[in-house]
């Protein structure tokens, strides 16, 4: 269930902006009626608060007043920040001379991909608020991306209108704790309509804002389950950047990348290139971060640990999603929702084994079998890197050992390619053990450097990251 943080509802925080004479803006919303407009007129005393509402619903139209965005769609971040900024420039233009000179006005604009009738669409929206925080001041912007779960339009229409008030006066009355404008977002709603799975916060009032902790937060505010970061470290939308694409995973604490994690992913993209449909330019490679493994051991970490390791991974050009997913099945199914091509997740050896322990899906109905045939219905494959034992043995799926009673299912997915094993370009790389590093960086030696990528080494010894220390010679 979704944070309550304000015991308003919807009307009355409506009503509340009608009442503040000195806030005033424009409505626009394209794609789902004007629900967002409708919230502030059925409370009453709209006259004060709204300038003007408006709906283009016409693509030339809509082109003619807000132009064309490069990528030419009409439901993108592109097209809502050039409504935003056309009509706020607009209202300031018309009546700033006129009105007291304590106003602070605003803009509130979406463009949304509502459900079409007869039709299995994507349903979205993006929505955003351009806001004097101050009279005078310049205008800052809290842009959202949003997709909507209820299975008809009219209903996709009434949480938009909710989440639009909701954004209005969370900009206006929580613009100085961004979490608490966040937790605000699905005030009356119930849980399960919607996602919001990207936020960004914009201009000189939030200049010292980290977007990126901020997208954090909408996990853990339970907003989403997931959110993407872009190798330039920028805030991803995983509905555009996984569409059509080939997905290949590795999930890892990363605390720090290892080299031995970067030969577990090159090995990987190996043997994913291999199948049929899978090259370079319709793949992406993306690393996981999971906040919520079976053993408890990120399920707390500060949005500093995770933001440094996100970090690290974008410098080595890899796209990270932070997710809140436990089981691998869970992952794939994320992915599912975004594209019908390839799946691959690449594991060690430690993973095959938890997978084929029945305790790792104590809570699912249908046990062990349910949780196989979620991971593997269709175009999923796991790619499992090897491990060198305590005697120095090699172990790979070749001497894998599986309760008796799943040995046939083991060689079913064997057989039929579901799980494939892959090679270590270096049997020095088992030598490394993450907890070893953060050891070794703890005491000042530096050792740890060969474990870990050139430019990863620099940026711990560069920020002091992961508790280091400098060498004491």
């Amino acid at each position: 269930m979704d944070k309550q943080v304000s015991s308003r509802s919807t009307k009355e925080k409506a009503l509340r902006l009608n009442l503040d004479d000195k806030k005033y803006g424009t409505i626009v919303e394209i794609g789902a009626g004007q629900e967002v407009a409708r919230n502030f007129f059925v409370a009453g005393a709209a006259a004060g608060t709204i300038a003007k509402t408006m709906s283009a619903y016409d693509m030339k139209f809509s082109d003619a007043i807000y132009g064309v965005q490069q990528n030419g769609r009409y439901v993108s971040k592109g097209r809502v920040l050039a409504m935003m900024e056309q009509e706020y420039d607009l209202v300031v233009e018309r009546v700033a001379d006129v009105r007291s000179r304590s106003s602070r006005y605003f803009s509130y604009a979406a463009t949304v991909a509502a459900k079409s009738f007869n039709k299995d669409n994507e349903c979205h929206a993006w929505c955003g608020v351009r806001v004097q925080m101050y009279p005078g001041a310049e205008p800052s912007n809290i842009v959202v991306h949003v997709r909507m779960f209820d299975d008809n339009a009219e209903d996709q229409q009434h949480a938009l209108g909710i989440i639009g008030v909701n954004l209005i006066y969370g900009s206006y009355y929580y613009f100085e704790d961004p979490k608490k404008l966040i937790d605000s977002l699905t005030d009356n709603m119930k849980a399960n309509r919607v996602e919001i799975d990207s936020i960004e916060f914009q201009g000189p009032y939030f200049e010292d804002i980290d977007n990126k902790a901020k997208n954090i937060h909408l996990i853990r505010s339970w907003k989403t389950r997931a959110v993407m970061f872009k190798p330039d470290g920028s805030i991803g939308v995983p509905a555009e950047m996984l569409y059509k694409k080939n997905v290949l995973t590795i999930r890892g604490s990363f605390k720090p990348v290892t080299k031995l994690n970067v030969d577990m992913i090159e090995q990987g993209q190996k043997a994913f290139a291999e199948h049929e449909g899978v090259d370079k330019d319709n793949t992406i490679l993306i690393a996981e971060i999971s906040l919520n493994d079976l053993q408890g051991n990120d399920a707390n970490m500060s949005e500093k640990d995770i933001l440094e390791r996100v970090r690290l991974l974008n410098l080595l050009g890899y796209n990270v999603l932070v997710s809140d997913y436990t089981r691998y099945f869970s992952l794939r199914a994320y992915f599912r929702q975004f594209t019908n091509l390839q799946i691959g997740i690449v594991v060690g050896m430690a993973n095959i084994k938890q997978i084929f322990d029945v305790e790792f899906y104590r809570g699912l109905e249908g046990g062990i079998l349910e949780g196989f045939g979620k991971l593997f219905p269709d175009n999923t494959r796991l790619f499992v890197y090897p491990e060198l034992d305590d005697k120095g043995v090699l172990n790979d799926l070749s001497n894998v050992t599986v309760p008796a009673n799943l040995r046939y299912l083991y060689r079913h997915l064997l057989d039929n390619g579901f799980i494939k094993g892959i090679e270590t370009s270096n049997i020095e790389l088992f030598s490394i053990y993450s907890r070893e590093i953060l050891k070794q960086l703890a005491r000042g030696s530096d050792e740890w450097q060969q474990a870990l990528p050139d430019i990863v080494a620099e940026e711990v010894i560069k920020h002091n990251l992961f508790g280091y220390k400098a060498s004491r010679k």
